[in-house]
């Protein structure tokens, strides 16, 4: 009977799944509704997919309307003749201006296009950090979960070890010092479920913040799940990845094509500019004391208006001087971004590998620890073991079943990441991922 509550303890340990959990594609989905610094991203690409706009408006047309509409009245007198009049004066004028030749208005449209893809790189980046936090935050709750699980299970198991000690003190077939140790373990394990409950609870509000509410629930681990190695299996394929496709390294590579085209921008402040205008001026004044008949005056104009700058007190020589510094500075960022890109592939590269292979290793621990328990727990009951050795057999499998998940996690995040490095993370590796979850 007691062998059997042990062995009903250590499979919920790990196998706690409600009816109404939760899996990881529905938390993805509250926090592509929720998560602020997502919906932060989602405005700033709006905003940047205007640019292109703005650039194109410099070379297309522009026409305005001006106007004006005088009510004026006179006072006059001439050989004591006193002339009163009023009379109207309406003037309107419509002014066409198309660009032919403004260098730095092409430069602006060229630089409002590449604003644009940067904005997307930008989301495109911010989708793919919203998928990793939130695999690690799901993760982070589950092994939260399993840590606390293991500490009751770990304090179930050590209060059935203390009432056995007890009564073999009571019986003589033990010392005092069996019960003391169990006491010990005992007062132990109440103090770590604290410890655990209050992780719990911050591993689940580190989620709620992603997700904008409780999640409840979460879908755990499938038992026994296989973890695969990642593919490509040469690290030098994802860190060459890496360099070129990573998100933030194609936003930065945009960022020097920008800095490139300012330059220009600020050198054609030196060049000259070409216009073709086109106007009709209409004015209708009505009779006046000094022009008793009205007229009506149309005037239509069309040409070209140019302008050649001669000196602006060396203002565009050092604007060019400014943005030849800041295409440095852009080449420099452009430079540390490949190599964090790079070093972040390694990391993660590593950590998968690494974490294969610890799996594998715990794999085979927890069955190792599983049969020292048994043995010891035997052990102790023909008297050739103490208490002692069967506590510490418990928490040997207790830990290594807890570390065994958390490597599980670990391996999964570290795959996910090292996707995002090399630019390739998609929502349909989280849902790859989401299949290894236990069914709901």
């Amino acid at each position: 009977m007691r062998h059997s509550l042990i062995a009903t303890l250590f499979a919920g340990a790990f196998v706690t799944l409600d009816a109404q959990a939760i899996d990881l594609m529905q938390v993805y989905q509250e926090a592509l509704a929720n998560d602020a610094p997502y919906a932060s991203a989602r405005a700033a690409l709006a905003a940047g997919q205007e640019k292109t706009t703005q650039g194109r408006a410099g070379l297309l047309p522009t026409v305005g309307v001006t106007g004006s509409y005088n009510r004026n009245g006179s006072d006059a007198s001439s050989q004591g003749v006193t002339l009163d009049q009023n009379y109207n004066g309406n003037t309107y004028t419509v002014a066409l201006s198309q660009p032919l030749f403004r260098l730095a208005n092409w430069e602006s449209y060229q630089q409002g296009k590449l604003a644009t893809t940067a904005s997307e790189a930008q989301f495109a980046q911010t989708q793919q950090d919203l998928i990793v936090r939130v695999a690690q935050a799901y993760f982070d709750v589950l092994s939260a979960q399993d840590t606390l699980d293991t500490v009751r299970a770990q304090k179930t198991a050590i209060t059935e070890q203390l009432a056995s000690a007890k009564r073999n003190f009571e019986v003589g077939t033990a010392t005092i010092t069996d019960t003391h140790e169990a006491q010990a373990r005992y007062d132990l394990s109440v103090a770590q479920e604290f410890a655990a409950q209050n992780d719990l609870e911050i591993k689940r509000t580190a989620l709620q913040q992603i997700i904008g509410k409780p999640a409840g629930d979460l879908s755990p681990l499938r038992p026994g799940v296989k973890l695969t190695a990642p593919e490509p299996t040469n690290i030098d394929q994802w860190v060459r990845s890496a360099e070129t496709q990573n998100f933030g390294v194609v936003g930065q590579q945009l960022a020097v094509e920008i800095a490139q085209r300012e330059i220009k921008r600020n050198r054609a402040g030196h060049y000259p500019t070409l216009d073709l205008t086109a106007s009709r001026a209409h004015s209708n004044q009505s009779g006046s004391p000094t022009t008793p008949v009205g007229s009506t005056v149309n005037v239509n104009t069309v040409g070209v208006q140019w302008a050649i700058p001669i000196f602006s007190g060396f203002a565009v020589d050092s604007r060019v001087r400014e943005a030849i510094a800041l295409e440095d500075k852009a080449r420099s960022d452009l430079e540390n971004a490949r190599r964090v890109a790079a070093q972040g592939a390694r990391q993660a590269y590593l950590g998968v590998n690494a974490g294969l292979a610890q799996v594998k290793a715990l794999e085979a621990a927890e069955v190792s620890s599983q049969s020292a328990l048994e043995s010891n727990r035997l052990g102790y009951q023909v008297g050739v073991r103490i208490n002692i050795d069967v506590l510490n057999a418990q928490q040997q499998l207790y830990s290594t079943r807890r570390d065994l998940a958390r490597a599980r996690y670990d391996t999964i995040v570290n795959g996910l990441r090292l996707k995002a490095a090399a630019g390739t993370l998609k929502e349909s590796d989280l849902a790859e991922v989401n299949n290894l979850l236990a069914a709901r």
